[in-house]
């Protein structure tokens, strides 16, 4: 497993950017697949965004073509940059490691970080 730490969150208006962060610890980053998910108050856990250890990425319908993850093996770190940011894009932001992932989000997450907040403000 790996240890994650998000960082990047923060109060943003409507039609903002921000870009998250997510460093991990262990040498075997390159082998895992990475996803970001978010989850608002009273509501269900979300999955956002993944990219697969061989660079593939995928996308939930809500975010598709304002959202882009990216990972640098070299940094050990997985970015998601957020633009055109939503008042509804306004939740607490995770990422996860996992071995294998779908393209619709399913994976075997065996390792998380505390989350990050993020703030869409209209």
């Amino acid at each position: 497993q790996v240890q994650l730490v998000e960082s990047g969150g923060g109060l943003v208006q409507a039609g903002g950017s921000l870009r998250l962060s997510c460093a991990a610890s262990g040498r075997t980053f390159s082998s895992y697949s990475m996803a970001w998910f978010r989850q608002a108050p009273g509501k269900e856990r979300q999955f956002v965004a993944a990219i697969s250890w061989s660079d593939n990425t995928y996308y939930a319908d809500p975010v598709k073509g304002r959202f882009a993850i990216s990972r640098d093996n070299a940094k050990n770190t997985v970015y998601l940059q957020m633009n055109s940011l939503k008042p509804e894009d306004t939740a607490a932001y995770y990422c996860a490691a996992s071995l294998w992932i779908a393209s619709d989000g399913r994976g075997d997450f065996g390792s998380w970080g505390q989350g990050t907040q993020v703030t869409v403000s209209s």
